[in-house]
């Protein structure tokens, strides 16, 4: 769509569906102190044998077969620590394929060695700075201006529930290119296999029904590409190689999940504690260069994605720890981010603090491929939102306290803000 149209499209539509499915409250949603108990351990030890719910003193809520039935496991604290378990060839990656696997398929996020890198570069060129820019200017800023107008005047809103869940959903599916008479169905069922891990069946079902839905739109990208993102990944080769139209579908479920609703999360959890500190709200709001240190702060004290697993596929060792063969190893890149070895008073949200390399999008080979993507929609996201939001703060008077919530995947519960209208 041209950038007026899709902007009035946003405006108009109603994707409900899909905010009822990630609004709802899981298990792990309800969670708020994750870091405590945390930074009490990793003054213990960087590394230790047992899971990160277990020293934080609740049940697992996973119901995987990979992850319920195993009985050995680790998890990694500290930055130096987890960085050497991310270069650690012994601590494989296709643990995914059990877990998340059934659902989105063999992926890259699945995948190791030759085979990672091969199919990570053919990704990798639908990715170019030239793509991102071309998405951003005309995406990103006309899907995040028709949900602003969605705001009108009415000078109090929830901007988690309004704009930040929202406006990652509708970057992907634009840059995929369907029909915007189909964005809220593909919005519900990608939503819905994100419930594997608490609802299987669903997420299978929902599974299935996207394979259906996204193996004829390739078929016809294959025929007569244009610039979207599925027409690139079509177009994509690399030493002879090509994605097949199941591993296209397989990147496809994964996307939204994987890329939008974990831009909706960072870019909530940043307005939140700008709004928090008014202060360096002010600052950034009347120097907005300050907006790129802002946004690495928001991302290091709180990224959206708190850990993720790796397997042990050999007897191995990390920081000194002995990790036997089949040991599931949780990599705790939220509590590495907070480590005080590394950050000074690291609890405390500063813009101004000096900038070092955090763990918010993994570490290694098998860093997120939509960084930068993920970092332009942020930016334009945050400008917007103080250009067109004249007075913006938390609302005083709101239903019910703000908080940052959640174990795997952490964001607010609600960014109630007053403006002036």
């Amino acid at each position: 769509m041209r950038a007026e149209e899709l902007r009035d499209f946003v405006r108009t539509t109603d994707n409900g569906g899909y905010s009822d499915l990630i609004m709802t409250e899981s298990p792990r949603a309800r969670v708020v102190d994750w870091y405590g108990q945390l930074s009490k351990a990793l003054e213990n030890a960087a590394v230790h044998r047992c899971t990160q719910q277990s020293l934080v003193g609740l049940e697992d809520y996973r119901t995987v077969d990979r992850f319920s039935k195993s009985e050995n496991w680790a998890c990694i604290l500290g930055y130096e620590e987890l960085a050497e378990g991310f270069s650690n060839r012994s601590l494989s990656s296709k643990i995914q394929d059990d877990t998340i696997g059934p659902v989105w398929g063999h992926t890259v996020i699945g995948m190791d060695g030759e085979e990672h890198r091969l199919h990570r570069g053919l990704i990798a060129q639908a990715f170019t700075r030239k793509s991102i820019q071309r998405w951003n200017d005309n995406v990103v800023a006309p899907i995040v201006d028709g949900l602003i107008d969605r705001l009108g005047d009415r000078g109090r809103v929830d901007l988690a529930a309004e704009f930040t869940l929202f406006f990652p959903a509708f970057v992907i599916t634009e840059m995929m290119g369907l029909p915007a008479a189909e964005v809220a169905q593909f919005h519900h069922w990608s939503a819905e296999t994100i419930m594997a891990f608490h609802d299987l069946p669903r997420a299978l079902r929902a599974s299935k029904r996207l394979e259906e839905y996204l193996t004829p739109i390739i078929a016809t990208r294959r025929e007569s590409p244009g610039d979207d993102l599925i027409s690139l990944l079509v177009q994509a080769e690399l030493e002879g190689r090509k994605l097949t139209d199941i591993e296209i579908v397989s990147f496809g479920r994964m996307l939204l999940n994987a890329g939008g609703e974990t831009t909706y999360r960072s870019t909530g959890s940043l307005l939140l504690y700008l709004l928090r500190h008014p202060d360096q709200l002010e600052q950034v709001r009347n120097d907005r260069a300050l907006l790129p240190a802002a946004i690495e702060e928001g991302l290091r004290i709180e990224p959206p994605l708190a850990s993720i697993s790796r397997v042990a596929v050999a007897d191995t060792t990390v920081a000194g720890v002995d990790l036997p063969e089949g040991t599931i190893v949780e990599m705790g890149m939220g509590m590495a981010n907070r480590d005080p070895r590394r950050w000074t008073n690291p609890t405390a949200f500063d813009i101004h603090r000096k900038r070092l390399p955090h763990m918010a999008f993994a570490w290694g080979p098998h860093t997120c491929l939509g960084t930068h993507l993920a970092r332009l929609e942020m930016t334009t996201a945050i400008n917007a939102l103080l250009d067109r939001l004249p007075g913006l703060r938390l609302d005083p008077d709101a239903d019910r306290e703000p908080l940052i919530q959640g174990i795997g995947l952490r964001s607010p519960n609600c960014v109630p803000v007053v403006f002036d209208r």
